[in-house]
């Protein structure tokens, strides 16, 4: 039973097997909590910028949020399949469903966003538009697919690459997840020559050919089903669908959440929005209308609504879930959970029309934007040319430029193509004011010494 085979205790690196009081899933969560790449995620933008008096979100508190979520996606699913494939399951399967399905889901949704840049959505243009622009100079320096991987950076790779890779003087296996944990990140199992619009694993890629093998020995673990060879292409483990709805509902609903309190959505237009969707699932509205009648505080209503619309679309995510989980298991399920919802609900479509229109392109959001892509950019052509040069032709101010680089990220005996990848980790890694700060000290805009 393809049940029995969806999960291993198989951890990257050599670590052998410890007795302790956590099961290995549940130390998946730990590690990630208290890893560095995690941590940086406190100060990269998720929509807005990171004022100072008031609180948005960022992407750690996203991805706190989202690993709340994805908790409890897990754990309802978990029972689900105890339930009702109780006579096809042994008895370690059996255990892993019910008791650690639901860490599986809360670990992967914490650090489904580890690879993304600083910026927003911006950082992966700039740094994917950046090769595009010097495509003469650059390209043929490297393969077909390694110059596919550049072009078409893409966060979820990189993710991969964050927690898996092996940094100069550090430790084999990077963070050392399970494979479990790290194929339920993988929304798009294929390479990056292999993306195609309107195929919903195919949509981006999911690792770079230098983590192809690592990816390789991930989905053999976890008996990912494969539709090509090559390119390499994989159907989506069952375990993304849960990570993906956990990541869509949050986004989705808790933007609105930071847009009001930014005042850059009024109170009556988020209260409206939230109880027609609400509305459309709960036959017990007037509970919801007589709660909201004793609460005078405009944003303490905003967050009781939010709280009951991330309910009404986790019950729903579990309800089409389970309604298709023969097809998730087949990897031929071609929406996502949220996107079926959406194409059924005419209060998610207006949530999704006014969040592009109100939120996503407000003056401050796509300023910052803005200003990120030229960041990025400035940042990798500070380093990616002196890096790609043999250090007999480095000039004196090529190689005052590669001091900037910590030793962790510079891989001098390997490819062109692993060299622009060191250059990557730095850039990709830095949180917003770190960018920003390196940006004005290199461009002569702040000169000075600061710690």
């Amino acid at each position: 039973m393809i049940l029995n085979r969806l999960y291993t205790h198989q951890r990257t690196g050599k670590n052998l097997a410890t007795s302790a009081s956590r099961t290995d899933f549940q130390r998946d969560f730990d590690r990630i909590i208290f890893s560095a790449a995690f941590r940086r995620l406190q100060n990269k933008t998720q929509v807005f910028p990171l004022p100072g008096s008031v609180f948005v979100h960022n992407r750690l508190t996203h991805s706190l949020e989202v690993s709340s979520v994805g908790r409890s996606l897990g754990s309802v699913i978990g029972e689900f399949i105890v339930d009702n494939f109780e006579n096809e399951l042994d008895e370690n399967s059996k255990n892993f469903y019910q008791h650690n399905l639901q860490n599986v889901i809360a670990a992967a949704c914490l650090c489904h966003d580890v690879g993304n840049p600083a910026f927003g959505h911006s950082g992966e243009d700039a740094i994917a538009s950046y090769f595009e622009k010097n495509e003469i100079d650059l390209k043929q320096k490297f393969t077909e697919k390694e110059w596919a991987d550049l072009v078409n950076f893409e966060g979820n790779a990189n993710a991969i690459r964050v927690l898996t890779h092996q940094q100069n003087g550090k430790d084999e296996g990077g963070t050392q997840l399970t494979y479990t944990t790290l194929a339920s990140i993988a929304k798009y199992p294929c390479e990056a020559i292999a993306k195609k619009k309107g195929i919903i694993h195919r949509k981006k890629s999911g690792f770079f050919q230098n983590e192809k093998d690592t990816f390789l020995d991930i989905a053999k673990s976890v008996n990912l089903a494969q539709e090509s060879v090559e390119p390499t292409i994989f159907k989506r483990h069952p375990f993304v669908w849960l990570v993906e709805a956990a990541d869509d509902i949050c986004y989705n609903i808790i933007d609105m959440e930071d847009a009001h309190r930014l005042g850059i959505v009024s109170t009556s237009d988020c209260e409206n929005l939230f109880i027609e969707l609400i509305r459309s699932e709960n036959s017990n509205i007037k509970r919801v209308e007589e709660k909201l009648s004793i609460l005078t505080n405009a944003n303490e209503r905003i967050s009781y609504l939010r709280a009951k619309v991330i309910n009404a679309l986790i019950n729903k995510s579990l309800e089409i879930y389970k309604t298709n989980f023969s097809k998730i298991l087949e990897g031929n399920l071609d929406k996502a959970l949220l996107d079926i919802y959406k194409s059924e609900n005419r209060s998610l479509q207006e949530i999704e029309s006014f969040s592009i229109d109100k939120i996503y392109n407000h003056k401050n959001v796509i300023e910052i934007e803005n200003a990120g892509y030229n960041v990025m950019n400035e940042l990798l052509d500070h380093f990616i040319p002196p890096i790609l040069k043999e250090n007999s032709e480095r000039k004196s101010y090529d190689k005052m430029a590669l001091k900037l680089l910590p030793q962790q990220f510079i891989y001098e005996n390997g490819t062109d193509y692993q060299k622009v990848l060191g250059v990557i980790d730095f850039v990709s890694g830095m949180t917003d004011n770190f960018a920003t700060d390196l940006y004005r000290k290199i461009k002569g805009i702040d000169i000075g010494m600061t710690m």
